[in-house]
């Protein structure tokens, strides 16, 4: 069976107008929308869809990783309705307004506890930042080849096929498993779960791992405050 693993974000709903967003000049971050609920990174989503078309043709199982200090339990099982085989919340208060290498090595943690992942698929870049660096860094803690701005992903003969984007058009990388793959939007939405689906999903237990069930140090976490 191919372990597959996908890297889920919970952000701001990025369709939330300007005007209802306000700052904490102190945390120096973004304070959610009044009454607009956080929702799963469009990207991550695609990255999910990605996922789950191999799932539709080979021998797989997909597992949600999502890291964060307060994650919406209900936004997240989205992915469990969808079709994802098992959620994991990386949940603890030293996860609050991670950076990218932050995020990338709570990440990684994670990704190690689990056994013998083959395939982790990433969203190309996050709605909230646009930095795009939590893939490629993961990748690069993990030693694991890294795939960007995929358009199709497919399992052929033991390898990965990615169809990437360029900016001449496009073009087939193969890569050994275990790789890492960013996913663009021409993958596809994610597929909207059935109502039997959605009901299932609310009864399927949510492990919630803490830094310490990581061996993650919190000091090591630290944000880096660019001035």
């Amino acid at each position: 069976m191919l372990n597959i693993v996908v890297c889920m974000k919970q952000v701001f709903d990025p369709e939330a107008p300007a005007s209802t967003f306000r700052v904490d000049p102190e945390a120096m971050r973004a304070l959610p929308p009044k009454g607009s609920p956080p929702v799963v990174s469009p990207f991550d989503a695609n990255a999910l869809e990605a996922a789950l078309k191999i799932k539709d043709n080979q021998d797989a199982k997909v597992t949600v990783l999502s890291v964060g200090a307060s994650l919406a339990k209900p936004v997240m099982q989205q992915t469990l309705a969808s079709g994802a085989d098992k959620l994991i919340l990386m949940q603890d208060e030293a996860f609050n307004a991670l950076d990218g290498v932050a995020t990338a090595r709570v990440l990684a943690a994670g990704i190690r506890k689990l056994e013998s992942v083959d395939q982790v698929l990433c969203g190309r870049q996050s709605s909230d930042t646009n930095a795009g660096a939590v893939g490629p860094l993961l990748a690069e803690i993990l030693g694991a080849p890294c795939v960007p701005f995929a358009r199709r992903v497919e399992l052929v003969d033991g390898h990965i096929e990615v169809e990437r984007e360029t900016r001449a058009g496009f073009e087939v990388v193969a890569a050994d498993l275990p790789a890492l793959v960013t996913v663009s939007s021409d993958v596809g939405e994610l597929r909207l779960p059935t109502v039997k689906a959605s009901m299932k999903a609310r009864k399927k237990k949510v492990p919630k791992w803490r830094a310490a069930d990581l061996d993650v140090d919190p000091a090591a976490l630290r944000r880096l405050d660019l001035v």
